[in-house]
């Protein structure tokens, strides 16, 4: 099969998988090792980039996605009859913070941190697919640990953990949570905007 047929076939799978799909899962299917595979991913994307297409390909840490491009996203949720999203709240950005920038984590461990109970917060953070489940550690009462998903990267604009910025030093607040606001704003001077709830950043192919 030539470049041009294997851009297409992985169009072809990100479309139809609409979730975020392994590179190395891609590759399998493509029957091409890692190198080829993102040479191929990186075709597509130029692809797309030049034609102008209202798709993009996202990566999220090893996985790969096909999304609408945030500037459709108004067209997409009045065809869809989607809903916008409320900004997480000052809560739930704090245990992304604090989660993000510690996974994985049990919620013992965020309430230390945070100093109030916070089981709402999480249970409603992984409802929203911004957290998830990553098994049980192995201390009394095996608690469950949590740990940041593709959406929560996918919501924030980052491609992987890496890109996340150090946490600022901030002055008179000594023992007061940081917000994930907070940390962006201070890594490069604006806060994401996509700083919500997963359906408030780009539409897969699927939503």
């Amino acid at each position: 099969m030539d470049f041009h047929n294997l851009v297409a076939a992985a169009e072809a799978i990100l479309f139809a998988s609409g979730d975020p799909i392994g590179i190395d899962k891609l590759g399998e299917a493509l029957e091409l090792d890692t190198s080829d595979t993102l040479k191929v991913l990186l075709g597509l994307s130029d692809r797309l980039d030049r034609t102008g297409s209202a798709l993009e390909v996202v990566t999220l840490e090893d996985a790969v996605q096909l999304c609408t491009r945030r500037s459709y996203e108004d067209y997409v949720r009045r065809a869809l009859e989607i809903r916008r999203n409320t900004p997480l709240s000052p809560a739930a950005m704090e245990v992304l913070a604090i989660v993000a920038y510690n996974q994985p984590v049990t919620r013992g461990f965020v309430e230390q941190v945070r100093g109030i109970d916070s089981s709402s917060v999480v249970a409603s953070l992984v409802e929203k697919g911004l957290l998830e489940e990553r098994g049980r550690l192995e201390l009394p009462g095996r608690p469950i640990a949590y740990g940041t998903t593709a959406n929560f990267l996918r919501c924030f604009g980052l491609s992987s953990l890496d890109e996340l910025p150090p946490i600022p030093e901030r002055e008179g607040t000594a023992g007061e949570p940081v917000t994930l606001d907070a940390v962006i704003d201070a890594g490069d001077g604006e806060t994401a905007p996509a700083a919500e709830e997963p359906e408030g950043g780009a539409v897969s192919a699927d939503d």
